[in-house]
């Protein structure tokens, strides 16, 4: 389980195509510190496997099913991403629930600077505009952000200085895509009162 507090900004030194699937090599000495081989490391939101370790690069295999539903697939030499280990039993959860399960991917369809702070705005796929709610959480591209506004094809989140400076929505502009897990416990209410309706018929 992660919580969405983006630990730093990583870098894509290494990408291997193999059919169906790639092998991403990543740089990121914060969380390569002790990361043994089968560790789970979130990439943009993506819970990924340790399959190697080297000094403060590790390898990843990113599976057909994850390049589908995720933008890992955009990824090339040299694209920075937000890096995040698995949070510690007892630790303080700093963000909210994150699986590293991506829903679906969004785009940024606008940015608005502010003085202090900046509001994006960022579509969202069919299907999962019932689990977004204003003033709810929602991962994106791995960072644990509260709901501005929730529209059924859109929502915007404000993001802070430190957020612009430590991750990709730094840099990221309109018309990127980005990866978006909504909060877990919306998509458990909603199975459970379907399977309650059914049981009273």
């Amino acid at each position: 389980m992660f919580t969405g507090i983006v630990e730093e900004l990583g870098e894509v030194t290494a990408v291997e195509t193999l059919g169906d699937a790639s092998r991403f090599r990543l740089r990121g000495a914060v969380v390569t510190e002790g990361a043994q081989h089968g560790d789970s490391i979130a990439v943009n939101g993506v819970c990924l496997t340790v399959v190697e370790h080297e000094g403060d690069e590790f390898t990843a295999d990113v599976m057909a099913e994850t390049l589908n539903r995720s933008s890992l697939g955009a990824l090339a030499v040299g694209s920075r991403v937000n890096l995040e280990r698995p949070t510690a039993v007892g630790a303080r959860l700093g963000g909210h629930i994150v699986q590293g399960h991506v829903d679906g991917t969004g785009e940024i369809l606008e940015r608005k600077p502010s003085d202090n702070w900046e509001i994006v705005k960022i579509s969202l796929p069919t299907g999962l505009s019932r689990y977004v709610v204003e003033k709810g959480s929602i991962t994106v591209d791995g960072i644990s952000l509260t709901v501005v506004d929730a529209e059924p094809d859109h929502f915007t989140v404000s993001l802070i200085p430190t957020t612009l400076a430590l991750t990709t929505l730094g840099v990221k502009q309109a018309g990127d895509p980005v990866n978006l897990e909504v909060d877990v416990i919306a998509k458990y209410v909603e199975r459970l009162l379907a399977a309650g309706q059914g049981a009273d018929r």
